[in-house]
């Protein structure tokens, strides 16, 4: 680990996070690059993420928007796919940030979080229908589209040891931008 570097990121969590969203098999972003083509200079693209993550200077380029269609036909939703470094960026922020809000979430939380899915949300509320005599139905439209990203970013830096947040600051500017 070089000492000179403001942000604490190790070469291996950017390896690990690599490993992670190779194992996704997720499609080229805008710039078009496979994980072919990302694997054929992997050192340096690693080390190009690992460089610009831990300088504090990593800013996520442009997501690329494709419209998927609804189940049942009603429409489509907008889809962004960032690129291959941009997602591996993304992971080892999302694996550090999951080891100091977990703690904190509330256990009936399901949605985006380790080790839950959306079969154990259902299960719970099958279990609950039998106890209660009501139940509650809600669609946020929009919902990710419409969060309020400074106090997004508040919430983010009071669960931190990291004042400034730079490499999380360029994350949520990036996904802002695109969505």
């Amino acid at each position: 680990m070089d000492k000179a570097k403001p942000f604490c990121i190790s070469k291996r969590e950017v390896w690990e996070a690599y490993q992670q969203v190779k194992a996704n098999r997720g499609a080229a972003g805008v710039d078009g690059q496979s994980m072919k083509a990302f694997e054929a200079d992997l050192k340096n693209n690693l080390y190009r993420i690992w460089n610009w993550m831990s300088s504090g200077s990593y800013m996520p380029p442009p997501v690329l928007r494709v419209d998927i269609p609804k189940a049942g036909g009603a429409g489509t939703r907008p889809l962004g796919i960032p690129t291959i470094s941009d997602r591996i960026a993304q992971t080892v922020v999302k694996r550090y940030l999951e080891l100091l809000v977990e703690p904190v979430f509330h256990r009936d939380s399901y949605g985006y979080r380790p080790g839950r899915s959306a079969h154990q949300a259902l299960n719970v509320t099958r279990q609950r229908c039998w106890e209660y005599e009501w139940v509650l139905d809600l669609d946020i439209k929009n919902f990710f589209g419409s969060i309020d990203w400074e106090l997004m970013m508040r919430a983010v830096r009071c669960h931190t040891d990291c004042a400034g947040a730079a490499v999380y600051r360029a994350l949520a500017q990036g996904t802002r931008a695109n969505a």
